[in-house]
């Protein structure tokens, strides 16, 4: 079967560089976009209803982009301030990045898992049990998510910040397309809504995630193209690689890496083993054992052992008598010395006999009158 038509349920990419376009230019197919699902926020009125202290989690998990939106509007709404030391866990590594969105990414404050809830599980059990995660979901959350965070032990909380409203599609008509791809198990909800006599006929399904893939095999439907895979992280890649493969006239064979279903078996065709080949066993030839020659050893000459000759005894000499040391003569004893008083100093004269000598020398040593110097004689003529 040709596949013509496809049908994305997701809203038309605002960029022309969108790989779903270079598909329908590549492989001459006509695809429509028509979102089945609108998720709309819920207001921080009806938020603080819910009794939820943002700041006091220290770690957030974070199943879709349409979470980060909610979480990063509410805390804006509510006038709060996210930590710079806030932890995220993200399903994917699409939804890690898209957090640059509202923050610098750091990688020692962002994890990721590859599309594996189970995964984000066992990174947060390894190193952050002791955390306190917030978890931010629709009002209809998904089960399977906190029966595996009850399972480990995980403190969290969920917090209710948007809600998915289903869209109306009764103006489509779902039997001219080829190929019907879904993003999430609300899509696959919205489309048994809006068509509750759905037959899925000839048009094939492609999924992208485990929840979505395992919700379309629950609605007893058959799916036929599911990512991410290892050979296809995306679902552009997938269906290229689908289309390609149609091209060339063969089949394309998936097989879901994450899923656990018990008819898992429907979805992914048989591998086609090659067919066994009449082999003629050869008996191994009988291989004669080498022969192995003898070297000659060696011949060695005994050593020749010397036999050292005693030396004769020297008489050692006798030892010298050691003189006894003389005894320490007796000690005199000495007798304490009285010692003689000191005479006390002469007194000091008294300083008024002192000025009364400088008074009378002064008296003497008055200079007498200068003698006038006599006039000399006029001379005689």
């Amino acid at each position: 079967m040709k596949i013509k038509k496809i049908l994305i349920s997701q809203p038309r990419p605002e960029i022309e560089r969108s790989p779903y376009f270079e598909i329908a230019r590549n492989f001459n197919v006509e695809v429509d976009f028509r979102p089945f699902i609108q998720v709309e926020g819920i207001p921080a009125k009806e938020f603080r209803k819910q009794r939820v202290d943002v700041l006091s989690y220290n770690a957030v998990i974070m199943t879709s982009k349409n979470a980060v939106d909610n979480y990063f509007r509410i805390c804006n709404e509510m006038r709060v301030i996210v930590p710079e030391t806030m932890k995220y866990f993200c399903i994917s590594e699409a939804t890690a990045y898209y957090l640059q969105k509202y923050i610098q990414f750091r990688k020692r404050k962002i994890f990721y898992s590859n599309f594996s809830f189970a995964d984000l599980v066992e990174i947060i059990k390894k190193k952050h049990k002791e955390e306190k995660f917030l978890l931010p979901c629709t009002d209809a959350p998904n089960d399977e998510y906190t029966d595996m965070l009850d399972k480990e032990g995980i403190r969290y909380v969920k917090a209710t910040l948007y809600k998915a409203v289903y869209s109306n599609l009764t103006d489509i008509n779902m039997s001219q397309y080829d190929l019907l791809v879904l993003f999430s198990s609300a899509g696959i909800t919205s489309l048994l809504n809006n068509f509750p006599d759905f037959k899925q006929g000839h048009t094939l399904i492609a999924a992208f995630g485990e929840q979505t893939a395992k919700a379309v095999i629950n609605a007893g439907l058959k799916l036929h193209i599911h990512a991410p895979q290892p050979q296809a992280p995306s679902m552009a890649m997938a269906l290229e690689q689908f289309l390609r493969g149609e091209q060339k006239g063969g089949k394309v064979e998936w097989q879901p890496t994450s899923l656990s279903i018990a008819n898992v078996e429907e979805m992914t065709p048989p591998k086609k083993m090659p067919p066994k080949r009449n082999r003629v066993v050869e008996k191994p030839k009988e291989v004669a054992a080498p022969i192995i020659e003898k070297k000659p050893e060696p011949i060695t000459k005994p050593e020749k052992k010397v036999v050292e000759k005693p030396k004769p005894a020297v008489a050692k000499k006798p030892a010298k008598p050691i003189a006894k040391k003389a005894a320490p003569a007796p000690k005199k004893k000495v007798l304490p010395v009285a010692k003689k008083k000191a005479k006390p100093a002469p007194k000091k004269a008294k300083p008024a006999a002192k000025k009364m000598v400088k008074q009378v020398a002064k008296k003497v040593t008055k200079k007498a009158p200068a003698k006038k110097k006599a006039k000399p004689a006029k001379r005689k003529r």
